[in-house]
């Protein structure tokens, strides 16, 4: 093939490397010319190719549509990317339809300049209009040839290292290839499977605790045959708490429950992938998440010992609680794996004052109450589990549901929004809490309010959100702000303004909340009781980089795809060297999560 009848097809494989260079120089930051040209640019130049090879004489249209496929992955991740500060595997793409915080928040999450990933497509569209179609290229194939050798030398290389971190992973071997080689995991149920075993003494030896029997803890049944209601709020961080703007608490309700609660101020955020069906699933079991995938994607059907399953051995009668639709995020699995009696969904719960994704949280809280007679009845003791979902991203409420009166700067903005959206929160707690004390079953209950998730953070913050945020907390807004959530135990005559700030995380909840009500599970928990232990060490996936941990001491952030690493004191968030512990945790929180990994295995699907 002569030199002229060439120049298409370097143009467009030239229009794909700028493109290719873009993408690794804006989601790793990359500087490395060996990482674009030899590791990442092959693997797409190969599919191209055969592309290209596929369609023999349509090679603009071929070329055109590729292009536009690329091109429309590139956005999804630089999106993704930039609302989740993690990469997106292909299976976090096949979900859009279950992804509604990015879909609702995507206006804010685009940057103009995110669509030059589509300039090649517009452009081979208009060469396509007034070039010739290109001959066929016979030395395409050899071209193809040697595509694949290097593309196949560096997934082969790549599918011998460990992931650790997806980011970092993909950094590091090429985003196709962390593609390819997780597909191959998932197809080899060796590669991710494990058979770690710990004992409860040996997990506890690695959170650096002595172990203690249950049933020979100081609040081991402080609670004892109480009903037990479990609220789970929808983006409720931490810090909000006992906060005022302009003379208005954020919380007036649950800072007015904190004299009679157990309040534990530095808890974290374990989900991963599945965001608010993670934390369910976590607070349910006791389990970790998978991480990268949200669980309840991977549920085989298999009844998992939950905390529902274990409190109908002791009397009790199980509700869930969730507004939404009960196939959204497949609660149609996870309820009935968890063990629910009773499940309520937008199908039961009336479908009136829609905010967001549905009825509004003072529907939900209405209907749950109306529920109680009934099942008081029915049951000797009742467990409820409240979603609550109004302060969802993005947070925007109507007039007459925004309590608070915001400064004129705060107006508009992402940081206002979510104030406003957490003021509503709280004052349906306030009024459920209320309306459990008139009908005396406070006195009889165990509550337990935690928040999901974090809600402040990624691309939707704007520098004028961190001002903003920087001003309200006195201080920047550091990972302990965006990962910490508030967790409280109350209940009548059970507490009297208890703060306690030792680490927790998710994953603690269920057992502490056990321990109080007397009873123990049959099977292995990740967590403890928060009353019971000083000492704690937290894996979190998919939101930290892989390597990462939490420690009663020290916040690990391992490198990420484009940070390095970075050791904190979990107390003040100030740098700190690294040192023989820092090794010492990072085997450790591994072990945690493999020991968690096997706890994980008869329930989901290899």
């Amino acid at each position: 093939m002569n030199k002229s009848k060439a120049v298409p097809y370097l143009l467009i494989f030239f229009l794909l490397l700028l493109k290719v260079s873009a993408f690794r120089i804006l989601i790793f930051d990359t500087k490395s010319v060996w990482h674009i040209a030899f590791v990442e640019f092959p693997v797409w130049a190969l599919l191209l190719a055969l592309v290209l090879l596929i369609f023999k004489k349509r090679i603009w249209l071929a070329a055109w549509i590729y292009s536009f496929l690329v091109s429309g992955i590139f956005f999804a991740v630089t999106l993704y990317s930039r609302y989740y500060t993690t990469i997106p595997s292909y299976y976090d793409l096949q979900q859009a339809t279950q992804s509604s915080t990015v879909g609702t928040t995507i206006l804010l999450l685009i940057h103009p300049t995110d669509f030059l990933f589509f300039l090649d497509v517009m452009l081979l569209a208009i060469i396509a209009r007034k070039w010739k179609e290109p001959p066929r290229a016979p030395k395409l194939k050899y071209a193809a040839l040697g595509l694949a050798i290097v593309s196949a030398v560096t997934t082969v290389y790549a599918i011998q290292q460990p992931i650790i971190d997806v980011s970092y992973f993909a950094k590091e071997n090429g985003y196709a290839q962390s593609q390819l080689v997780q597909m191959y995991q998932q197809a080899n149920e060796t590669a991710h499977a494990s058979s770690t075993s710990l004992s409860a003494k040996e997990l506890e030896a690695l959170k650096g605790n002595e172990y203690v029997p249950v049933n020979n803890h100081d609040t081991f049944g402080l609670a004892k045959g109480r009903h037990l209601f479990m609220i789970q709020v929808e983006s409720m961080q931490n810090f909000v708490v006992g906060r005022s703007l302009n003379g208005q608490e954020i919380t007036p309700n649950i800072n007015a429950l904190l004299q009679e609660s157990a309040y534990f101020s530095n808890v974290f955020q374990q989900i991963g992938a599945g965001t608010t069906s993670d934390a369910e699933w976590i607070t349910n079991t006791g389990l970790y998440t998978e991480g990268m995938v949200p669980i309840v994607n991977k549920l085989n059907g298999s009844q998992v010992p939950s905390l529902a399953q274990t409190l109908k051995g002791h009397g009790y009668g199980s509700a869930t609680y969730h507004a939404d639709d009960i196939e959204f995020w497949n609660r149609d699995v996870l309820y009935p794996v968890l063990g629910f009696d009773e499940i309520f969904s937008n199908e039961q719960i009336p479908e009136i004052k829609q905010v967001g994704y549905g009825p509004a949280d003072e529907v939900l809280m209405d209907f749950a109450l109306d529920e109680l007679p009934r099942q008081l009845d029915a049951y000797e003791r009742i467990y409820s589990n409240i979603v609550m979902m109004t302060s969802h991203t993005p947070f925007v409420l109507p007039e007459d549901m925004q309590y608070l009166n915001l400064p004129m700067e705060y107006e508009g903005t992402h940081v206002g929004h979510y104030l406003q959206s957490i003021r509503y929160a709280d004052e349906q707690v306030g009024t459920f809490i209320k309306e459990l004390k008139e009908q005396g079953l406070f006195d009889e209950s165990l509550i337990v309010i935690f928040g999901d998730h974090s809600g402040i953070h990624g691309s939707p913050l704007s520098y004028e959100d961190d001002v903003l945020l920087k001003d309200f907390l006195g201080h920047s807004y550091s990972m302990k702000e965006r990962y910490t959530i508030p967790l409280l135990f109350t209940g009548g005559g059970l507490f009297d303004a208890v703060e306690m700030d030792r680490l927790g995380g998710q994953v603690d909840i269920m057992p502490t909340a056990l321990a109080l009500l007397g009873i123990e599970h049959e099977k292995p928990l990740m967590g403890h009781n928060l009353f019971q232990y000083e000492k704690n060490l937290l894996g979190m996936r998919y939101y930290l980089p892989g390597g990462s941990f939490i420690q009663s001491e020290q916040l690990y952030k391992a490198p990420g795809a484009k940070l390095p690493d970075m050791l904190l004191d979990i107390k003040t968030m100030e740098k700190r060297k690294k040192n023989s512990e820092t090794k010492k945790h990072t085997r450790d929180v591994q072990k945690v999560l493999e020991y968690g990994d096997a706890l994980l295995k008869p329930y989901i699907q290899d």
